[in-house]
């Protein structure tokens, strides 16, 4: 099937004004400040506390994988102008639809539950019950939806994404060491079924499936054309920077302290990991940058997850799905299921779980589901797209061996994480 581009713009192809970025960028910014989220920075803490600077070079190598598979969405969504779980159903049919929309909804709920308890984590970090932080966060998500359209969303959840950012004064003030950063780098313990745990749970934390139906459909909902591929791409090069920055400066800040220090405690809250970086940067400088870093990224993530969710199964459903059309009878169903994830994964939170292991297990359960995602966004990009938007030549070899590579490393896993469990 070969899509027909009909929507054209009266400016040369590949041409975009002198302001028109501000536009196009948004999309692959607030994915990659999501993909940072609670179990993500968890994830990463405890990587650099337990296996301290080997955990660098995963982070580092997972860099272009993640910018290529969220490249490959960004043109399925602006060529075809539809999205993920659309493209799904029209080619391959109901049920594979379902079966990919199984795996979103799999790793979003999954997600929501680890970013609700990384907003009650926090509160309590500073003493407020998690029955006051999480009702009010869950009552600001559900009503950003509502505010009119998907740039004014977009706009909040970066400015709330950004927060993680704080985490960079951790690093200042701990000033790692150069030297055991590059012993790090070339030490690699793949014999340990502990150390390829982590590795998976990263992997599973860099690229998750509700990612690749978001960015397909922000890029979708936000009208952008086929001019606007190369500063959409742009967009998400940045974006992808920027989220394998802050999980490195995470793991890097961990790996310097606690990692350092043989640290024998618990990492099983926000609290904890304020406390154990403590002694190191000040009791109320370390609860302050967790804090911040972990509120945003939760904050951004849940928003992001639950229209992601909301996205895949509206359109598998062939539903209404656009924060651009207000609540009506045709988008109540779109509307309902976005304020439905937000108060089910509240509600279930209120209960006790333990942080650091969920927020693994979940990275880990994204990277035995990756077979799946990629292997749909991989026929896809060589099935809808026209030729000339498809890859090409070296590039097109180098996104296909990768993928193939993490998608063998996420069903090689299977194997340690039957042992692990």
């Amino acid at each position: 099937m070969q899509i027909n581009i009909t929507k054209k713009v009266q400016v040369k192809k590949g041409k975009v004004s002198k302001y028109q970025w501000l536009k196009v960028w948004g999309p692959g910014l607030i994915v990659m400040l999501a993909d940072t989220d609670a179990g993500c920075l968890i994830t990463a803490a405890q990587s650099g506390a337990q296996w301290g600077y080997t955990m660098i070079l995963p982070q580092i190598l997972l860099i272009p994988i993640l910018y290529m598979a969220q490249e490959m969405t960004v043109r399925l969504g602006i060529v075809t102008h539809k999205g993920h779980g659309e493209l799904i159903r029209e080619n391959f049919g109901t049920g594979w639809a379902w079966l990919s929309a199984g795996t979103l909804a799999i790793s979003a709920i999954g997600a929501l539950l680890t970013e609700f308890i990384g907003i009650a984590g926090v509160g309590e970090l500073f003493g407020i019950s998690k029955w006051i932080t999480v009702p009010l966060a869950t009552i600001l998500l559900v009503g950003i939806a509502f505010i009119g359209s998907y740039r004014r969303v977009e706009k909040i959840g970066v400015v709330i994404g950004s927060a993680e950012l704080a985490f960079i004064i951790a690093i200042i003030i701990i000033r790692p060491s150069l030297s055991q950063m590059v012993q790090g780098l070339i030490t690699i313990p793949w014999r340990h079924s502990s150390y390829v745990y982590l590795v998976a749970a990263n992997v599973g934390a860099v690229i998750m499936p509700w990612m690749i139906f978001y960015q397909q459909g922000a890029v979708v909902d936000k009208r952008l054309d086929v001019h606007s591929i190369t500063k959409a791409r742009h967009d998400t090069f940045v974006g992808t920077l920027i989220t394998q920055g802050i999980m490195l400066i995470f793991v890097i800040a961990f790996a310097a302290t606690v990692g350092n220090r043989n640290f024998s405690g618990s990492l099983n809250s926000v609290s904890d990991l304020a406390r154990a970086l403590s002694p190191f940067i000040g009791s109320m400088t370390a609860k302050i940058l967790i804090g911040a870093s972990i509120l945003g990224g939760a904050m951004v993530a849940a928003l992001v997850v639950a229209l992601a969710g909301t996205w895949g199964i509206t359109e598998v459903l062939n539903w209404k799905h656009s924060l651009n059309e207000p609540l009506n009878h045709k988008t109540a169903g779109f509307y309902i299921i976005y304020a439905l994830a937000h108060i089910v994964g509240a509600v279930l939170v209120l209960a006790n779980f333990e942080l650091v292991n969920m927020a693994v297990a979940v990275e880990v359960m994204n990277a035995l589901l990756l077979p799946i995602v990629l292997g749909f966004l991989l026929v896809l990009e060589a099935k809808v797209i026209p030729e000339e938007y498809q890859m090409k030549g070296i590039y097109k070899w180098t996104v296909t061996i990768l993928c193939i590579i993490v998608m063998a490393f996420g069903m090689y896993m299977i194997g340690p994480v039957a042992n692990i469990w």
